[in-house]
C-alpha cells in the first residue's frame, strides 16, 4: 500500500461545505438583524433625579454644584 492510497477530499466537496456554511451565516446574520434594529431603536431613558440622594455623601462644593445643575435643568 503506497501513498497512492490516501484519500483525498475532492474541491467539489470543499466548494459544499463552503457554500453551506456562508449560507448558515447569512442565516444567522438575518436571525439576528431584527434584534440588532430593535435594540438600536429603543429610546433612552433620561436620567433620574436618584443621584441628588447621593449629595449628602459628596464632597460640599461637588454637592452644591450638582443641585444646581438639577435645579436648572429641572
Amino acid at each position: 500500500m503506497g501513498s497512492n492510497t490516501k484519500r483525498r477530499t475532492t474541491m467539489a466537496k470543499l466548494n459544499r461545505e463552503n457554500r453551506l456554511r456562508e449560507k448558515r451565516m447569512e442565516k444567522e446574520m438575518r436571525r439576528g438583524a431584527p434584534r440588532v434594529e430593535a435594540e438600536a431603536a429603543e429610546p433612552l431613558q433620561p436620567l433620574g433625579t436618584d443621584h441628588l440622594d447621593r449629595l449628602d455623601r459628596m464632597d460640599p462644593e461637588v454637592a452644591a454644584i450638582v443641585a444646581e445643575e438639577a435645579k436648572r435643568n429641572s
